[in-house]
């Protein structure tokens, strides 16, 4: 009978490795998702989604019951005049977000901005949802 070395951490090493694998790939096949901000003022809702290198006609910003979505791509063009990338970090690909927004904004008057790689999406609200002075009168 032949004694064999038992290594607990066997199953941690390749789980480690796997991981290691997945962050030294390219990422261009890797989905992605576009960070976002999201302010309220007074009179809107403000949203701010950096898209850097997403051309206007790849995005499409859609609201529909009660729900803001914005899709779109960053698509990965290669030159083949380059012959070989050291290193790809940026995330490429189609990118879809979904938010949803209260029924006190009016939806038919929502608009859009793209400039300098970041949308901005302005959701005003209601007459009756923004906030109002009330005076109080001494008696």
């Amino acid at each position: 009978m032949s004694l064999t070395h038992y290594d607990p951490f066997a199953s941690l090493k390749l789980f480690e490795d796997a991981v290691a694998r997945m962050w030294s790939e390219p990422r261009a096949t890797r989905p992605w998702s576009p960070a976002v901000d999201i302010v309220e003022t007074e009179d809107a809702l403000v949203l701010k989604a950096d898209l850097p290198d997403v051309k206007l006609e790849d995005i499409d910003v859609r609201v529909e019951n009660e729900t803001l979505t914005i899709k779109g791509e960053r698509k990965f063009e290669k030159e083949e005049k380059i012959k070989g990338y050291h290193r790809i970090e940026r995330s490429y690909g189609a990118f879809m977000r979904s938010f949803t927004v209260p029924a006190s904004l009016e939806a038919e008057k929502v608009s859009a901005e793209y400039k300098n790689g970041v949308l901005t999406v302005t959701l005003p609200k209601r007459e009756e949802a923004k906030p109002r002075q009330v005076k109080v009168q001494v008696k």
